[in-house]
């Protein structure tokens, strides 16, 4: 499950992975919280239906944009806020959660770090197999974030294995030693 936070709109996705075949689309959507609704009953309007979307497509992890830099510390704030309602929500439902940086999705879906919104949109609707783009970009972006996660995760994994296993042997070493 791919997710673009944010707390005006939550873009999200379901991707799998279906070998040679390629990757699937499985569900898609946006979650859009009314900006003259106080904080506390966006984000938890956000928590419930990403909880709510968790629960019915039970995805096997889920990931999400890390934060970068923006001007609007408001903005910031609110958006760090809706990341947290997220991590908790999918907590709740024992998925593991990834974050990614914007570039590394870019460039695993585009084949450049520097792509725009409109490259974004246009490699997933072909990555997906789909007959247009999804909109908003949201939704495109949370798509992305998704196929980012299936393409990067199995390496990442296997390197992680990889060094708990030298970590192993470290501290057997050690105990022999002593």
């Amino acid at each position: 499950m791919g997710i673009d936070p944010g707390l005006d709109r939550t873009g999200w996705a379901v991707v799998q992975n279906n070998g040679p075949a390629g990757f699937a689309l499985e569900a898609c959507g946006l979650i859009h919280t009314a900006a003259g609704e106080p904080l506390p009953s966006r984000l938890n309007t956000i928590y419930e239906e990403i909880g709510k979307i968790a629960a019915a497509l039970a995805p096997q992890n889920a990931a999400m944009e890390e934060m970068f830099f923006m001007k609007r510390a408001l903005s910031v704030s609110y958006t760090i806020q809706t990341r947290g309602v997220i991590m908790l929500a999918l907590h709740r439902r024992n998925l593991n959660i990834f974050a990614y940086q914007p570039k590394k999705v870019k460039l695993s879906v585009c084949g450049s770090g520097a792509a725009d919104k409109k490259q974004v949109q246009r490699m997933v609707q072909l990555t997906l197999k789909l007959q247009e783009p999804l909109n908003p970009d949201d939704v495109a972006d949370a798509a992305a974030i998704g196929i980012c996660h299936l393409k990067t995760a199995p390496l990442a994994a296997q390197i992680n294995l990889q060094k708990q296993f030298l970590e192993k042997i470290k501290q057997a070493q050690k105990a022999v030693k002593k």
